[in-house]
């Protein structure tokens, strides 16, 4: 049986492929994700096929070029604040059919984000310091890419009952 291996073993190392050091290739890809001429927020919700795996979504904050916000317009905040009220809308019908949902209260809140030298402050008109981990993570994220683009940032939430972090996203 030894004497069948040894061949084999032999041929392994001279199958053509070599060994070769870590190949330097720039930077991570970057694509648009929101519609030509419109701004999109990326929004983190929770997979319901796991208690805290969060998922992000993209979701339009901005009309078309060409729309002026005129009868019907929407009047949620613009700009980096207009994430957070996007996530405590909740997932949309379809997001929601697609195994996500959100572990906010579903409540309309104040809410504004600005960014520091110390790193995203979101200040939110709820309580923060009772909120389960996957909460807290779907805040923590969805303001550090609203103001940044980088899930890296640290972020402080200031709610009515106290802060929350400063912490980094953990997707």
């Amino acid at each position: 049986m030894l004497g069948a291996l040894v061949p084999v073993l032999l041929l392994a190392p001279g199958c053509g492929i070599r060994a070769t050091d870590v190949v330097e290739a720039g930077e991570p890809a970057t694509v648009e994700v929101a519609p030509a001429g419109q701004r999109g927020a990326l929004l983190y919700f929770v997979s319901s096929s796991s208690a805290s795996r969060l998922m992000p979504v993209v979701r339009t904050v901005s009309p078309p070029e060409g729309v002026d916000g005129g009868a019907g317009a929407d009047t949620r905040p613009s700009g980096a604040s207009a994430a957070l009220y996007l996530l405590f809308e909740g997932p949309t019908r379809s997001e929601h059919d697609a195994g996500l949902r959100s572990e906010l209260p579903d409540s309309r809140v104040r809410a504004a984000i600005e960014l520091s030298a110390e790193g995203v402050k979101a200040t939110v008109s709820i309580p923060v310091t009772k909120l389960s981990q996957a909460a807290r993570q779907q805040l923590i994220c969805t303001a550090a890419t609203a103001s940044t683009a980088d899930r890296t940032e640290v972020v402080t939430v200031t709610g009515t009952d106290g802060v929350i972090g400063p912490a980094h996203c953990s997707v």
